[in-house]
């Protein structure tokens, strides 16, 4: 998967490709976070997208190196882009990994095996899948289903959108 390499040139923000949806095809707002290591690398990029009509945050996507904390959850703990998105809501109910399922999904010529996550709070979607540069990618939605769609929409986002200014 070429869009899947580690970039040669260091940016400013994540040093690997961020894949997710391409801000102008959604119809609201995205906020990024960029979760810093005490030594200055990036351990982490989550994008928030948010529905206009103040209806509140609609997907988080995450996008965790291999060595990052916020992997590292014991076993019926939720994801941290699930966390995120709870906490975007202000939703403080406890919620719990209740089920996982594995799926093969194609995205273009490239293979997928999609672990979709079943939680105790059922108006929460949530699927990941490990991309071949080691990058763990996951999708957190509220009240919607994460279709197969989706994974057609993902791609890497350019490296100057994470660029401090």
């Amino acid at each position: 998967m070429s869009f899947l390499r580690r970039r040669s040139a260091t940016p400013a923000g994540p040093d690997f490709d961020v894949l997710a949806m391409d801000p102008g095809d959604w119809p609201g707002n995205l906020g990024a976070g960029l979760l810093p290591a005490p030594d200055g690398t990036c351990q982490g990029v989550f994008l928030r997208y948010d529905l206009f009509g103040g209806r509140g945050p609609a997907m988080i996507i995450g996008n965790l190196p291999e060595g990052s904390p916020a992997r590292e959850v014991a076993e019926g703990e939720i994801p941290f882009e699930v966390g995120q998105l709870l906490l975007a809501l202000e939703n403080d109910e406890e919620v719990t990994v209740v089920g996982t399922e594995d799926t093969p999904v194609l995205q273009g010529d490239n293979l997928l095996i999609v672990r979709r996550l079943k939680l105790s709070e059922s108006r929460i979607s949530c699927v990941q899948f490990d991309r071949s540069d080691g990058v763990l990618v996951t999708i957190a939605a509220w009240d919607r289903p994460i279709t197969d769609d989706l994974y057609a929409l993902l791609k890497p986002l350019p490296a100057e959108l994470f660029q401090q200014g």
